[in-house]
């Protein structure tokens, strides 16, 4: 398995970022806010994601950076559950006041994932049926 985390997989062009908050569809799983959109332009490969902690929620820099690093961790642990999945777009924003720990924030990523992958399997049946 390969649990790297390169910028190829980070979400970081402007023209996407406005595309997948513009055009993306969105879902709860505390602490966080997931927004996704397939990407019909790539053939295969991973997923790209976008971490965000606000600034509204959290006021000061380092508990924002630690925040993010904490998501970074655990989708790059958790990432291979998207395996064999089409290519999305992926966004995680923080909406919690406080900082979580590590282990919960793990397993609410495990779950979003797993939700994605189910979401994702379903669209596409419906889509082989038409």
């Amino acid at each position: 398995m390969n649990f790297t985390l390169p910028k190829s997989e980070r979400l970081h062009s402007e023209k996407l970022i406005k595309e997948l908050f513009n055009e993306g569809s969105s879902f709860f799983l505390y602490p966080f806010k997931v927004i996704f959109k397939r990407d019909k332009t790539r053939d295969g490969g991973n997923a790209i994601v976008l971490f965000s902690a606000p600034k509204r929620k959290l006021k000061k820099a380092h508990q924002r950076n630690l925040v993010k690093r904490r998501m970074r961790e655990a989708y790059r642990l958790n990432k291979h559950i998207l395996t064999g999945v089409d290519p999305i777009f992926l966004g995680f924003i923080y909406v919690s006041d406080e900082i979580i720990e590590f282990k919960k924030i793990e397993l609410s990523i495990s779950e979003i994932l797993n939700r994605l992958k189910t979401e994702i399997s379903r669209i596409d049946e419906e889509d082989t049926f038409e």
